[in-house]
């Protein structure tokens, strides 16, 4: 996630640096063939560009408004799964006597765990890295037989909640309540994976770039009897903007694709397992990861 910091040029520049180059060499041919040909080509006039920046404006703020849509509900999914992973632990401490506490721990290890695999696995990276001191041996082999990794680590947590409930350690209601809340993260977690597998369509961003260039080459030819020295760096300046903008949604629109802009699940992630470590009562705490210069992921 992107902070309110200042941002480096270099990321900005970096982001559009190939839409700017087909702009750039769009402008700068539409141009020598506007002089070349200067008698040949029918006027241009400046209504036309003006239509097509007007289009280009109204298309970049629907896709805007979408993609932060998608964005914002992510981010609220895992809002909920911190809610939730609080509201976890308290309950097992609540709900179960002082010689479960063990018990009450392993789930709570076992929970981190799922936080850091379920966000690694939105991003298609190595889910069970870094997990080893919170998953056994032979809870990491058990899980990796599996073809989703998070739901099998959700399994673990509800068979010993199964085991605990019918060795007593906790009453029905305790179990229906704790289940309760499993479901609810069970919930969020296909709620995640649902923004992560529906694509936005491609053919859209395919046409809002055309477009930008139809604008880039009407303006161009509109502008011919202008010198080049105000023209070309008026068309990147343009250009830029329109192309910031729809580079911006694009990123937005898949909230969880190991970008500077995505949610930061990672982050995420290691305050719900500094604050499950605080609810147990443990002296270390491990630090949260400090911004990334601009952004924290």
């Amino acid at each position: 996630m992107i902070l309110e910091h200042r941002i480096p040029a270099k990321y900005l520049l970096d982001i559009i640096k190939y839409e700017l180059i087909i702009a750039l060499l769009a402008g700068m041919g539409t141009r020598f063939l506007a002089v070349w040909f200067t008698d040949d080509l029918p006027v241009m006039p400046l209504g036309i560009p003006a239509f097509l920046g007007t289009s280009i404006s109204v298309l970049l703020s629907f896709k805007m408004n979408q993609s932060y849509d998608r964005w914002w509900e992510g981010r609220k999914l895992w809002g909920s799964i911190v809610n939730d992973s609080r509201t976890l632990i308290i309950q097992l401490q609540s709900f179960m006597p002082v010689d479960q506490q063990l018990a009450v721990k392993k789930i709570a290890y076992r929970h981190i765990a799922w936080c850091y695999a379920l966000g690694r696995s939105l991003r298609g990276l190595q889910t069970l890295k870094n997990t080893d001191h919170l998953l056994s041996g032979s809870e990491q082999k058990g899980v990796i037989l599996q073809a989703h990794h998070p739901l099998a680590i959700m399994q673990l947590n509800a068979r010993d909640l199964q085991r605990l409930r019918r060795n007593n350690a906790i009453d029905v209601l305790a179990h229906i309540h704790i289940q309760e809340t499993i479901g609810r993260l069970t919930d969020s977690m296909g709620g995640v994976e649902r923004i992560n597998r529906t694509i936005f369509p491609s053919t859209y961003r395919l046409v809002l770039h055309f477009i930008i260039y139809l604008f880039i080459i009407t303006l161009a030819i509109s502008l011919k009897d202008i010198s080049n020295l105000l023209v070309v760096p008026l068309l990147l300046l343009i250009s830029a903007g329109f192309f910031f903008i729809e580079k911006i949604a694009f990123h937005l629109q898949d909230p969880f694709r190991n970008r500077p802009s995505d949610v930061p699940v990672t982050h995420i992630a290691e305050q719900i397992e500094k604050n499950i470590r605080q609810l147990l009562g443990e002296a270390t705490i491990p630090e949260v990861s400090p911004p990334k210069n601009h952004y924290i992921m």
